[in-house]
């Protein structure tokens, strides 16, 4: 069910406020296979996509392990920022009609992300998004469990004052979608990144989503 006058928005940050998952995915995926770690597109963006950079780790460790028997390598996380950052900083753009969406919303607005806080604030000052959103940009770093745990909506819903029921939640993973539900937050689904894939927007509505959109602009205009 819709939310009728939301009194604010939390975002995702990587393939909602920033183009940034199709670089990660991409680069995670080509040195995971290095590893002998394969999976499926699909398979990847459903269980991967959304969760904090400890607990990625902690399922791809527990996967190689399982499949060579042998301790992850400890560089791995080195080796992975070597290929995503300089591309970060080349490449990466702000997604289509975020700003419009923000400066028309009458209500609070925070950003809540997987991404490490660091990090986080480095995308949005790249894309020029960081103004739009601070001081309220909170990240997983910043709670004890992150997503598909409800921790980091009703984190950010408490610094902005704003009773959960009464958020909408943008978000492109299932994880994400699971942590607005869990938090009482109406999750929004966005399919308008360059990583997404034909079946997201089924994954994200079976997980909770009250709808699906591919632009910006259309949540904007749900709520005029």
């Amino acid at each position: 069910m819709w939310l009728k006058e939301p009194q604010a928005i939390i975002f995702d940050c990587d393939g909602v406020l920033v183009d940034s998952e199709i670089i990660h995915i991409a680069a995670e995926i080509e040195l995971l296979a290095k590893l002998g770690l394969v999976y499926a597109r699909e398979a990847y963006l459903t269980r991967f996509v959304g969760l904090s950079n400890a607990d990625f780790q902690a399922e791809v460790e527990a996967d190689y392990a399982k499949l060579t028997g042998d301790n992850f390598p400890s560089d791995f996380g080195s080796q992975l920022n070597e290929i995503i950052w300089p591309r970060i900083e080349a490449e990466l753009r702000a997604i289509d009609g975020v700003a419009e969406l923000v400066q028309s919303f009458c209500g609070k607005v925070a950003v809540g992300s997987s991404s490490p806080l660091e990090k986080l604030l480095k995308k949005l000052e790249i894309t020029g998004l960081q103004s739009l959103f601070a001081p309220h940009i909170y990240s997983a770093d910043q709670v004890k469990t992150g997503k598909p745990a409800p921790d980091l909506f009703l984190h950010s819903a408490a610094q902005i004052e704003v009773d959960p029921i009464r958020c909408l939640v943008i978000e492109d993973s299932v994880h994400g979608v699971l942590a607005a539900k869990a938090a009482g937050m109406t999750p929004i689904g966005f399919v308008g990144g360059g990583h997404c894939d034909k079946g997201l927007e089924q994954r994200l509505l079976a997980n909770g989503a009250v709808m699906v959109v591919s632009h910006h602009s259309q949540i904007r205009a749900l709520l005029c």
